[in-house]
């Protein structure tokens, strides 16, 4: 293998810089930014853009759902215990003070996360626990102190994404009540006294989602998605008159996400994905014109409107942070208004490919190599969800393997979202399956493109994607160098027994029904049960309070693997499923032991 290693200090860089997480719609205080500070643990800080000041408000490793309040006084996150998802509620003031825990009452829950109506009145939350799903309302005075929660409404079945009318008098949330499968359809309640208001479904083969009411008072018109045409289309529902308006936008194809509204609440910001890249569009309610925007290629997450009739979005690519630009809303302009400091260390573009899996599918992967001339050797990582999709993004682990002499390709397999309905549910019922196919026609493409040794290809994941390495290293056995899988789950009849109560129905509904319902899917899905076949060493990286994949299954796996004279590692680390990825040191130390395991296979050292 070339060497292409630079000095620690420059791939050190992309990890360290600070990256702007996310700017949200505050009237108190507008332009308070969340900023992670990546020499610490996951912590967030106010950016007051007057001043210049970064304040740090919140302290240690709490869970990963964070929301600002309207006023910008206090910031509400989950707090809970060694980074297993799973605690309570509590916010603390953007200007210092103690926690406070906002249900002191309640049992430790998981949580589908927290919204606050845009006046600032009123708070909704969904918990989870193993009698089902929880929708409580807290009530917030003109002073800013919070009532005891409320029941609003529970269920066995999943309640997902409450979004609040601007004075949070309506409540719209996606639930599974009346759908078997995977899909979602939408329920509105009145919140004052919890009395059913209208749902929206049209049976269980479609999926409605919230996205956010009119920013108008008195306007109850909720922005939803569904996929009704086989591609997710933005939806505009009245849940008091019954009333629905689907935007077809049938001149776009592929998806086309609704984002938010303008502060007038006469136009609907949107983004079109196709084929894993973005382009942002306006539409406007009144003339029924969709208008393109002006603005760098890369991913856009989130928006939200201002009154000088722009949205500020966070943007990023393969070679910046995420930043946050200002795009008008007559598509001719665009500035970056907050950047993280500038990275001295190179970066390396990616670029889009495509290749035919086994079936003649088209597979759409992001690929970045070296300066140098192929062959190389290669990091196949695998995203997690699976029901996500990888846009061109600044990831420092990409760059780390190019940096180091490694071509680096991710691809979208077949569940992931975007590419279709029935792309994305294809894998229902036969979990791991057409994922792998995708993944060895990716390996194939690669060696048939002389951009990989053949001998040299790594397969490596987090979280679903890790799931994915061990299941292709036992079921495509001579294909791969080794396999560096992370937050992994090895056997699914027992991570179901384990995992989240906020995740069984949904996990349930992938295989088509629970582990006693159908054990033979379960099985069939398991790399545990593919462990004999294992010719590559694995490396494995475990949290022991992980719940949504959780330890027990990986610990099955060792033992297995370790008794079949298999060569595997596991490192086990003291924390949940966002615990190593949020502590950025100890990530970059990840990094490298990833980086040594693979350098020793290629050197031809045995790995027991």
């Amino acid at each position: 293998m070339q060497n292409h290693q630079q000095e620690p200090s420059e791939w050190k860089q992309r990890f360290l810089a600070p990256k702007i997480l996310w700017v949200p719609p505050v009237s108190a205080k507008p332009g308070v930014v969340y900023v992670l500070k990546s020499d610490r643990e996951s912590q967030r800080y106010a950016w007051h853009v007057a001043t210049g000041k970064f304040t740090l408000i919140t302290i240690g490793p709490g869970g990963p759902y964070a929301t600002l309040s309207p006023d910008g006084r206090y910031l509400y996150y989950l707090r809970d215990q060694q980074g297993n998802e799973i605690g309570h509620f509590v916010r603390r003031s953007i200007d210092g003070g103690d926690e406070q825990d906002i249900t002191p009452d309640l049992p430790p829950y998981a949580t589908f996360g927290l919204t606050i109506s845009s006046e600032g009145t009123l708070i909704c939350l969904t918990t989870a626990d193993s009698q089902g799903f929880t929708v409580y309302i807290i009530d917030i005075d003109f002073q800013g102190e919070l009532s005891s929660p409320r029941l609003l409404h529970r269920g066995h079945y999943a309640l997902y994404k409450p979004v609040l009318a601007a004075q949070g008098e309506i409540v719209v949330m996606a639930t599974r009540e009346y759908s078997r499968q995977r899909n979602w359809s939408l329920l509105a309640l009145k919140t004052a006294d919890a009395s059913y208001l209208a749902n929206l479904h049209d049976g269980a083969e479609w999926s409605y989602e919230p996205v956010s009411f009119s920013p108008l008072n008195g306007d109850t018109r909720v922005l939803a998605k569904t996929n009704r045409t086989g591609d997710v289309r933005p939806l505009l529902w009245n849940p008091c008159t019954g009333q629905r308006q689907e935007l077809l936008l049938s001149e776009l194809a592929g998806d086309v996400e609704p984002l938010t509204w303008s502060y007038d609440g006469r136009q609907i910001l949107l983004c079109h994905v196709h084929q894993a890249i973005q382009h942002l569009y306006v539409y406007s309610l009144t003339t029924h014109q969709l208008r393109r925007l002006q603005h760098p290629g890369g991913t856009f997450n989130m928006a939200y409107p201002t009154l000088q009739q722009t949205f500020v979005t966070q943007w990023t690519d393969a070679q910046h942070p995420p930043q946050l630009l200002a795009i008008s809303e007559n598509g001719d302009m665009w500035q970056t208004i907050l950047a993280g400091e500038k990275i001295e260390a190179p970066c390396r573009p990616w670029k889009s490919v495509t290749f035919a899996s086994s079936d003649g599918q088209q597979i759409q992967g992001w690929l970045s190599t070296p300066e140098a001339t192929g062959p190389f050797p290669v990091i196949i990582e695998l995203h997690g969800g699976p029901d996500v999709v990888v846009t061109e993004h600044f990831s420092p682990t990409s760059q780390f393997w190019t940096d180091h002499g490694f071509a680096y390709l991710t691809i979208n397999y077949r569940g992931s979202t975007t590419f279709g309905k029935a792309f994305e549910e294809q894998i229902t019922g036969n979990v791991g399956h057409w994922e792998v196919e995708d993944i060895v026609a990716a390996r194939n493409w690669l060696v048939a493109e002389n951009i990989a040794y053949p001998d040299q290809i790594f397969l490596t994941g987090w979280s679903y994607g890790g799931y994915l390495t061990l299941l292709a290293l036992g079921t495509y056995p001579d294909l791969w160098a080794g396999g560096m899988a992370c937050a992994a789950i090895a056997d699914w009849a027992l991570a179901y027994e384990e995992t989240s109560p906020s995740l069984k129905s949904g996990r349930a509904m992938r295989f088509g029904g629970t582990p006693q319902e159908n054990p033979e899917a379960y099985v069939r899905s398991a790399p545990l049960t593919y462990a004999e076949q294992v010719n590559a060493p694995i490396l494995i990286v475990q949290g022991r309070h992980d719940t949504r994949t959780p330890p027990g299954s990986i610990e099955h796996y060792e033992a297995k693997m370790r008794a079949l004279g298999k060569s595997i590692k596991v490192i086990w680390f003291d924390g949940g499923h966002y615990s190593l990825r949020a502590d950025i040191k100890r990530f970059m130390a990840h990094q490298e032991v990833l980086f040594d395991f693979a350098q020793r296979i290629i050197a031809g050292e045995v790995l027991l």
